[in-house]
């Protein structure tokens, strides 16, 4: 594996601080924030009252996908996640398309948290709001990576405390009615698998945990720990939330709200927790959005340090220990996509990128042996088919965009070959 050098004469190392807690919260902040306050509507508008299956079988995708990121993260423990391992196990070019489709997909992903800050807090002004929690966020995060993790323990018990008062309202409620859930009745099995593709976004927080190898304590052990905790809590509140919101809202309401949980509060009659809710969908995506550029900016920096982007990216901070310039870059295009761009559709491209991205993860853990912790064969078999089939079981229109934009990557990667070659 390549070895952190310098860039400018500024050493590329970071610095070991992040414990068990601090890579769970992290996770979560990543998770729970992009989801639960997005993604029901839209998996409820494809697949009915197949919602909760499609969660279920998100979930089995996630797990694979966790179990496999952790034994090969803690095998490589590195900044930059399944960029390092595709490198490592399968070859250059296929860490460079797991780089490229996670830094093209999640920045769109982050341009769509900072609107829904935007859309949250002031709807009349979502582009200038979405704008300013950019640079907040990325002054945050140039500040150093504990300062990041302190912010995200504090943003996920916000969180968690609003999301804890709309399941207790639901289960209080006398207008909650369990018929609702009617699980399966009127789903197709193409609408199942959609919703599962669109509820993936939800549950791809935890590749934070391991593009920040390089920056955990005792990686081997911490990773491997964080990650399917992470998972587990999210699943259990994700579950509990989606129940509880069908519960009161049925399939057909859910499909239709354009503030899931907002509408749930008011179904159960407790309208003094609209305004909290609406807090704590701001407070969420900003928690998801901290962790993102957190995550893009660290994929961006291992590829810089290889050269399949600019090298002056490389650099690490002196003093904060964080490679500032690519949190710099990142941040810059997140705030004028924020500033520009219309991304209700970003949630299906990202999902298809992040699938790709998940796909070289299975891929490589296949490659690993008992000695270096190989999961169980039908763990990387079942994640890696599972990403493939929901990858292009997405909305059309994003299976296109998301693999124009592979394609395009994929040819500056032959291009910049061809012309090292002849150098």
């Amino acid at each position: 594996m390549s070895k952190p050098s310098t860039a400018g004469g500024v050493p590329e190392e970071l610095r070991r601080t992040l414990g068990v807690p601090d890579a769970v919260v992290i996770g979560l902040g990543s998770m729970i924030g992009a989801g639960i306050f997005a993604a029901l509507a839209p998996a409820a508008r494809a697949a009915g009252s197949g919602l909760l299956i499609g969660l279920a079988l998100a979930a089995v995708v996630a797990y694979c996908n966790a179990t496999s990121s952790a034994r090969l993260a803690a095998r490589h423990p590195a900044s930059g996640g399944t960029y390092v391992y595709g490198r490592e196990r399968l070859g250059e070019f296929w860490g460079y398309l797991a780089g490229w489709a996670f830094v093209v997909g999640k920045t769109a992903s982050c341009a769509a948290m900072a609107l829904t800050v935007g859309s949250y807090v002031w709807p009349g002004q979502a582009h200038a709001v979405a704008v300013a929690a950019v640079v907040a966020l990325t002054a945050v995060n140039y500040a150093g990576v504990r300062k990041s993790a302190w912010l995200t323990r504090a943003i996920v018990s916000v969180v968690l405390a609003v999301l804890t008062a709309v399941v207790v309202a639901a289960l209080t409620a006398g207008t909650a009615d369990a018929a609702r859930l009617d699980i399966g009745s009127d789903a197709t099995f193409a609408g199942v698998l959609q919703a599962a593709g669109l509820l993936f976004f939800a549950f791809a927080g935890y590749a934070r945990i391991a593009t920040l190898g390089e920056e955990v304590r005792d990686p081997a052990r911490t990773i491997p720990r964080a990650i399917p905790t992470a998972l587990g809590i999210t699943l259990v509140v994700y579950a509990l939330v989606a129940v509880c919101v069908l519960m009161l809202l049925g399939s057909d309401g859910l499909a239709g709200a354009a503030a899931p949980l907002s509408d749930a509060a008011r179904a159960a009659g407790a309208d003094r927790l609209v305004p909290v809710v609406r807090v704590g969908a701001a407070v969420a995506a900003l928690g998801s959005l901290l962790a993102l550029i957190l995550g893009v900016s660290r994929t961006t920096l291992a590829m810089a340090r290889d050269r399949h982007l600019p090298h002056a990216l490389a650099a690490v901070h002196p003093r904060f220990q964080v490679p500032h310039r690519a949190e710099l870059l990142v941040g810059a295009v997140v705030a004028v996509a924020a500033a520009t761009g219309d991304l209700r559709g970003a949630i299906g491209f990202s999902s298809f990128g992040v699938l790709v991205y998940y796909a070289v993860a299975n891929a490589s853990a296949w490659t690993l042996t008992p000695a270096e912790g190989r999961p169980a064969r039908v763990v990387p078999v079942v994640g890696l088919a599972g990403c493939l089939v929901l990858a292009f079981a997405l909305p059309v229109s994003s299976v296109v965009s998301g693999a124009a934009v592979l394609a395009a990557g994929a040819a500056w990667y032959g291009v910049r070959r061809r012309f090292a070659a002849r150098s």
